[in-house]
Formats: structure tokens, C-alpha cells, sequence
């Protein structure tokens, strides 16, 4: 006979929101801490007892009680920061400690919920009388914990509390189940793409002009892109109910999404039956909507009590507000969240119209998200400290503008007419205008770790970013035309072929082994590296980096200013000017201003000191010593003694001497104003709205000869190469013998590349993107006249290559961030990051000679 069992009840399932300070509340002995063990991870829970036996070694020790919510209270207060679920194991059956609480939920802006364990009083005694950690507890404790839950079960929500679930007995607590639940404004998972469509204002029929701009068709997109209202959808134009009605049509057919703006509050609190100032507009709309039915009247205040302050889109990389929000509330839930997503902060002063000022955040904003807003209008929706506020007036008679992202493509509208007077005048530039301020102490300072989308997070040290910090604040261009600084370039692995210490079998062999199949060998050419930015005109440098006069810049690979008259590089950027438009670039590639790298000679145009200190003394003091020890000893030869070795050895060294300074000789030769000065460009780095990094090098170099061809200067000089399959040996062979004829007639070296940009290898690891290979003769300069003596070349074959390979990696990454980030739009404050970093890095100890 079997048995017949009754079928168990499902539990109560209790919505616990993601981020939250989720608070047990029950008498000792109801089982708080075995429903946290169940329902939350470890690291999740707090409990008062383990943060009373840290502070007392004796989670018993009541004396202890103050110090240990103490703890408490600071770690929940570091987890909700960080933006982590918290649980919080206590009793708190007093309204007092509940209080601490939520207040800690509100300061960091999460929702505060109470799950209450309503467990008889003998079953709470028996628990705690089995208990082998704790000293028995009295009853009378037990019975005071049950009357002072029983008493908070009246006003918990009116503590403040936005949920509380409230388990009543043994069978109820053990069969509940908590169900994780998202928060409503964050919709990381929509990734797009989006339509931000900015302050409407009762202006229907330019809000459809829009809309079939943007390619939409009854409210839907055939692309299946969505659209998003920033808000302030009603008030001071002609028809709010059309926009309200087409609006809430495209929401509720999940073609689009919408925030609340201030004018949809203030008319929901109407619907509601609230007293309010029927002011700013409010009466137009209220009159329009007379018009309509009960039933269409109804759909609009649930539609706006349904609207979420913000949403968290595309990952993390994009919020959508109405009056714009700080980093610190992207994704929070709390009254002052909303009340800035809807209103913005004011200084508490009025300007001379009664109008608040408002605070401008967007001026401090350094978040990584990018904030979409409007709320306050202006004549141009622009791009600030990653910010940009869509609001450009359309009912004042501006126009409605919208953001297509990722492209980060405005589209606008004209207004048909000015439908409302504004009470003040727009401004005349977006707030803050350009970010005069790239950088400011709290970008730079300390230990540093940059997000970057080729390498992942690459970290500066404290004392690297110091030494920066130095260079970048005194000797440095206008951080406005420094967005971009080169990598260093890793040496090809030492040779061991006689009389070698680099050599190119070694660079084509590393990249064999990446799988990197075609590389070109770049000829090196003999000078200093240089960035140049030239812009189009004086117009096109204001309007993209916000200098007045300069046309772009000429920078050296630490961002020093490469003349110091001014004069002289508006010469040198006008050329390259007339030549990129004489070869047609600037419409090709649709840009008003690029950025390139480039070797400008002669070396000792900027090396002039280093080259008279450091290499020339050399020289002269060998040609003042070596004739006269050379003469005595043939002297003495001539008399019998036997130097004949040292007489050889000193020859050799006479030898080698002449040959150093034939070698730095070739860096150098006379100039007068830029008459014999050339400048080699070898890559276009970027242009507007594109980072050209990842065009492949042949394509490169085919735009940059035809820059050569139409200069009629003569400064610019093409960049000689060869293309090499780093499998065939034949195509090895060539390789080696145009380095070896190039280094033989005196040449520098080559940089071999891989063809195709951005490579990575079987790890996905990005390989380097340039190996140097330097001829002898060039070595001697940097490892002195004899280095390559046996033992000297044995000694040096010893050198170690992975921290500046390492080093190269790295700048390379954090360069490419720079190239995406301007190319992106984003702020200069964001490029700097990048920037810096690199400048920061080329602190770290290495080998200078490498």
C-alpha cells in the first residue's frame, strides 16, 4: 500500500532588487541567519555577530555591540558604494537601528527592503537553548524581541522601507524563495541601436519630421533601431496630445523608450487631482488635452506615473535623462536621484529673468558612461566632458534635434514657427562651452589604471604619473592640440650572426611566429619623431579642439612644442596644409583636419645640444689623441720596440672612432629657416570621426606619397619600403639584403610592420607594431665606437628585451585609446587619460639604448 502524501505548497516568492540593503528583521532565534545562508551569497551577508567577534574575539560579548555595528555600517557603506547587494544579519527589531540603516540606503542612493521573520516565541527559544556557540539567552529577551517586531509591523514602509515581506511562521520561512530582481532603469541589455530624440514641447508635426528623417515609418523603424524621449514631451506648443499619443503608441509597441521630463511630472501631479500653478506652459497643454476622452486622459497619468528617472543602456556606455545626472546615481533608485534626473541642481541663485541658475555638473562630469540629456535649452546640442544636452529649443522657434547612437550622429529639424516667447534668450553656446580643461589634478595624480579596448586595464604607477604630470604641465604644447602621443618601438630580438647585435632575420622570424605572414620594412629615417595636427583652417581648429589662432600643432614624442617659434610651425602645418589638399585628402577622406607621425630631419635640428655634449666631444677628443699616440708608436716601432700589438689595438680604436663620428655626421647638416628641412610622414594616424590606425600600412603609405607628390616645397620626403612574406625564405633574402645595402650606404635601419594593422597572435595578444632593426654603424652611436668588438658584442648580446617589449605593448594600446577616443568625440579630458599614460609609462626604468 503506498503512501499517500499531500503535495507540498509552493513558497511565497519575495522580489529582492539587485542592488539593495536588504535588512532581517526577527526576534533571536528566527532564523535570520539560515534564510541569509540560503537566499544570498557569502560575501553578500553582514552579520552583527561576526563584526562583534572581529572588534571583541567573542561574538557573545554584548559590550562589543557599538563597535561592531560600527563595522558593520562602514562595510555595508564601501559595498553599496561599489555598488553590491548587501544583507544585513541582526535583529533590528528597534526602530533606531532600522533607522541607521536606512539612512546608510538613502546616502548611497539603493532601495532599503525588510524581510521580516515572524517566528513563534517558543520555537526561538528552543533554537537559542541548542545553540552550543551562544550563552543560553533568558526568555524575557525573546518575548521583548517578538513585542517590538510585532509594533515596527505597523510602519515599516513608513520608515522608509520600499518593500518589506513579512514571513509568519516555521513553514513560511523555510518554503520562501528569493527572486532576484533587476532594477528598472537599468537596461544594459538593450544595446541598441538608439535615437535620442530631445524636448519636444508640444510640437507634433515637427517631432514627425524627425521621425521620417530618422527613417521611421508609422513609429517604427525597418532597421529596428529605437527610439528615446529625454522627456518634456507636453507644454507651450501647439499640440501635446499628438505627441503624447504618438509617444506612448511607439512605447507601447516597444519601439521606443521614454524618460520623465519635469513638465510630464508637474502634469501628472495634475491628473492626479494635485493642486498646481498652471504656469511655463501647463495651461496650453491642459487645454489642448479638454479635447480629449476620460479614457485617452487616464492612459496619459498611468503612462507617466510609469516612467522610470533613468535608464543605464548599451552595457553601461550610455544614460538617458532629461535634466542630466552625475556617475555617481547612473543606476541608483532613491527620491534624489529623480529629483536630479528631473530637475537638475540649481547654485540657489536666479539670474536676471527669476530663473534658477543651474549647477553646471556636466562642467565636473569625468564618468565613462556617456549622458544624453535636455531639460535646458541652447542653439547647438554639443559634446561635453562626455555629456551632450539634446534640448536645442524647437518650441522657442530653434529646431529638434536627435543623437543616433553609437554613432554619435546628430539630426535635427527646423522649427516650423516659434510657438512660445522663451523667458530668457538661449545661450549662445552650450554649457561650458569647449573643455578648456583636458586634464586637472584628480585626472592625473596617484596610482592610475586606463580602460583601454586593444589590451584591456593598463595601470600607471603613482611616481611615473608624477613625473608626468611635471613634463605635462611646463614644457608641454596646449594640451588641446596633444591628442595623441606615440609608443616606443621595441628592438628586434638580439642576433646571433658574427659582428651583429641586431639584424633582420630575427624581426621576420618573431612575426612567423605571431602569424603575421606579410609585413613591409619601412626605411628609418634619420631624424626625430614628430606628430603634427593640421587642421583645414583657423575655423576648423576652434570649432574641433577650442584654440583660437593655431592651426593645429608639431610635437615631439614626450608632447614638447618641436620650435619654439610659433611662426615657424604655422610655415611647416601650411605646407602640409596646401599638400593634403592638393592631393585631395581632405575631401576623401571628409575630414577638416588629420593627424600624422612623421620623422622630422635633420636630427640635429632638435638634438643640436645632445649631438655638441654628447657625441661630437667624443669625436674630438679621439681626433686630438689618436694621431699623436698613432705617431709615437710608430715611432718607437721605428726604433725597434715591439708595440706591434699595441699599435694595431690603437688603430683599431682610431678606426672605430672615425667610424662613430661618420655615423652621428649623417644626422646633421646645416639649415636655414626650413631650408633643409624635411619632414617623412609615414602614417595617418586619424581624422575626424575615425581613428585610421587599423587602415592597412600599403594604404597608408599610398596616401601619404601622393601628400609628397603634390608638395612643391620639397619638405616632404616620401618613406622608401619593401613587403616581405615571412614565409617565403626567398622574399627573407630580399628583405635582408635591401637592410643590408641601406645600412651599408650609411642608412639608419627599417621598422618592420605587420601589413595589416592591429594583428594578434594564437593567444589573442596583440603583437608589436613595429620591430626596429638598426644597422652597425647606427649602434655605434648608441653603444659607442668599439661595441662591436667580440667581447663587447658577447656582453651586450646579454641585454633583456621583455620590459620594453612590454613597455612598447602598452603604449601602443593606450595610444590606439587615444585614437578611438578622438575619434569618438569624446572630451580631451578622456583622450588625455590615454595621453598621459603614455607620457606617464615612458618613466618607468629601461635601457635608454634599446
Amino acid at each position: 500500500m503506498t503512501e499517500h502524501r499531500e503535495p507540498r505548497q509552493p513558497g511565497r516568492a519575495l522580489p529582492v532588487t539587485d542592488l539593495s540593503l536588504v535588512v532581517l528583521v526577527g526576534a533571536s532565534g528566527s532564523g535570520k541567519s539560515t534564510f541569509a545562508r540560503k537566499h544570498f551569497k557569502p560575501t553578500e551577508v553582514l552579520s552583527s555577530d561576526f563584526c562583534r567577534g572581529l572588534v571583541a574575539d567573542d561574538e557573545n560579548d554584548q559590550s562589543a555591540s557599538k563597535d561592531a555595528f560600527d563595522v558593520l555600517h562602514h562595510i555595508a557603506g564601501k559595498r553599496l558604494a561599489a555598488g553590491r547587494r548587501t544583507v544585513v544579519d541582526a535583529t533590528s527589531v528597534q526602530s533606531d537601528s532600522r533607522k541607521q540603516l536606512i539612512e546608510l540606503a538613502r546616502q548611497y542612493d539603493v532601495l532599503p527592503i525588510a524581510v521580516v521573520l515572524d517566528v513563534p516565541e517558543e520555537v526561538c527559544v528552543a533554537r537559542n537553548a541548542t545553540r552550543a556557540d551562544r550563552a543560553e539567552l533568558p526568555r524575557r529577551v525573546v518575548q521583548r524581541h517578538i513585542r517590538e517586531l510585532r509594533r515596527s509591523l505597523l510602519h515599516l514602509e513608513r520608515e522608509g522601507f520600499r518593500k518589506v515581506h513579512v514571513l509568519r511562521g516555521v513553514e513560511e520561512v523555510e518554503h520562501a524563495t528569493v527572486v532576484t530582481e533587476k532594477r528598472f532603469n537599468d537596461l544594459t541589455h538593450r544595446t541598441g541601436p538608439f535615437d535620442i530624440i530631445g524636448d519636444i514641447h508640444g510640437c507634433a508635426r515637427e517631432l514627425e519630421s524627425l521621425l521620417a528623417k530618422l527613417g521611421y515609418a508609422d513609429g517604427v523603424h525597418p532597421e529596428g533601431r529605437t527610439a528615446v524621449f529625454v522627456g518634456d514631451l507636453v507644454d507651450r506648443g501647439p499640440d501635446s496630445p499628438a505627441v503624447l499619443r504618438r509617444v506612448m503608441g511607439m512605447v507601447r509597441s516597444g519601439a521606443a523608450l521614454c524618460v520623465p521630463g519635469n513638465h510630464e511630472n508637474k502634469y501628472g501631479r495634475h491628473l492626479r487631482g494635485r493642486t498646481v500653478k498652471a504656469t511655463h506652459g501647463l495651461a496650453e497643454t491642459i487645454a489642448q488635452m479638454d479635447g480629449e476622452s476620460d479614457e485617452f486622459r487616464t492612459e496619459v497619468r498611468e503612462f507617466i506615473d510609469g516612467l522610470v528617472s533613468h535608464y543605464v543602456l548599451d552595457g553601461g556606455r550610455l544614460v538617458v535623462c532629461h535634466a542630466g545626472l552625475p556617475e555617481k546615481y547612473h543606476g541608483r533608485t532613491s527620491g534624489r536621484v529623480r529629483s536630479h534626473a528631473l530637475y537638475g541642481d540649481t547654485t540657489g541663485e536666479t539670474d536676471e529673468f527669476g530663473l534658477p541658475v543651474r549647477y553646471p555638473w556636466a562642467e565636473d562630469y569625468r564618468g565613462r558612461a556617456a549622458v544624453v540629456y535636455g531639460h535646458t535649452p541652447v542653439p547647438e546640442a554639443t559634446w561635453l566632458n562626455n555629456t551632450i544636452c539634446l534640448d536645442t529649443g524647437a518650441v522657442f522657434g530653434g529646431k529638434l534635434t536627435a543623437l543616433r547612437w553609437p554613432e554619435r550622429e546628430l539630426v535635427d529639424v527646423p522649427a516650423e514657427r516659434v510657438w512660445y516667447e522663451p523667458a530668457r534668450p538661449l545661450r549662445t553656446e552650450a554649457p561650458g562651452g569647449h573643455d578648456g580643461r583636458p586634464l586637472d589634478l584628480a585626472d592625473v595624480r596617484g596610482r592610475r589604471t586606463v580602460e583601454t579596448r586593444h589590451q584591456g586595464r593598463i595601470a600607471v604607477r603613482e611616481e611615473n604619473a608624477a613625473a608626468a604630470l611635471e613634463v605635462m604641465s611646463r614644457f608641454a604644447v596646449d594640451p588641446r592640440l596633444l591628442p595623441y602621443l606615440p609608443p616606443t618601438m621595441a628592438p628586434t630580438a638580439t642576433s646571433g650572426q658574427d659582428g651583429y647585435l641586431e639584424h633582420p632575420v630575427e624581426a621576420f622570424a618573431q612575426y612567423a611566429k605571431d602569424g603575421v605572414e606579410r609585413v613591409v620594412c619601412e626605411e628609418k629615417h634619420m631624424g626625430s619623431r614628430a606628430v603634427a595636427l593640421v587642421c583645414r583652417d583657423a575655423d576648423a581648429a576652434r570649432a574641433r579642439f577650442g584654440v583660437d589662432g593655431p592651426t593645429g600643432s608639431l610635437y615631439t614624442r614626450t608632447g614638447r612644442p618641436f620650435f619654439d617659434d610659433a611662426s615657424v610651425t604655422e610655415e611647416i602645418l601650411g605646407r602640409l596644409r596646401t599638400a593634403i589638399g592638393a592631393a585631395g585628402l581632405w575631401d576623401e577622406l571628409d575630414t577638416d583636419w588629420l593627424l600624422l607621425d612623421a620623422e622630422l630631419m635633420p636630427w640635429s635640428l632638435k638634438a643640436a645640444g645632445l649631438l655638441r655634449s654628447q657625441y661630437a666631444a667624443v669625436g674630438a677628443a679621439s681626433g686630438a689623441v689618436f694621431p699623436g699616440v698613432l705617431a709615437a708608436l710608430e715611432g718607437a716601432a721605428a726604433r725597434g720596440v715591439d708595440v706591434a700589438d699595441l699599435h694595431d689595438r690603437q688603430r683599431r680604436r682610431a678606426s672605430d672612432a672615425a667610424r662613430f663620428t661618420d655615423a652621428y655626421r649623417r644626422y646633421c647638416w646645416p639649415t636655414d629657416g626650413l631650408d633643409g628641412v624635411r619632414l617623412a610622414p609615414f602614417q595617418i594616424l586619424a581624422a575626424r570621426g575615425r581613428s585610421l590606425a587599423a587602415l592597412p600600412h600599403d594604404e597608408q603609405l599610398a596616401l601619404l606619397d601622393r601628400m609628397v607628390e603634390h608638395d612643391g616645397t620639397g619638405l616632404l620626403r616620401t618613406t622608401r619600403r619593401l613587403h616581405v612574406d615571412t614565409g617565403d625564405p626567398e622574399s627573407v633574402r630580399a628583405g635582408v639584403d635591401w637592410w643590408l645595402e641601406m645600412t651599408g650606404g650609411g642608412g639608419e635601419g627599417m621598422v618592420v610592420k605587420p601589413l595589416g594593422a592591429l594583428p594578434r597572435d594564437g593567444q589573442n595578444r596583440l603583437v608589436q607594431p613595429g620591430i626596429k632593426c638598426r644597422g652597425r654603424e647606427y649602434l655605434r652611436i648608441i653603444y659607442g665606437p668599439e661595441y662591436t668588438r667580440p667581447d663587447h658584442l658577447t656582453a651586450l648580446r646579454g641585454r633583456s628585451l621583455n620590459h620594453k617589449r612590454s613597455l612598447a605593448i602598452r603604449e601602443y594600446a593606450l595610444g590606439l585609446e587615444a585614437l578611438d577616443r578622438l575619434a569618438d568625440g569624446e572630451p580631451l579630458w578622456r583622450v588625455h587619460e590615454a595621453v598621459f599614460g603614455v607620457l606617464a609609462l615612458e618613466s618607468e626604468p629601461v635601457d635608454p639604448r634599446l
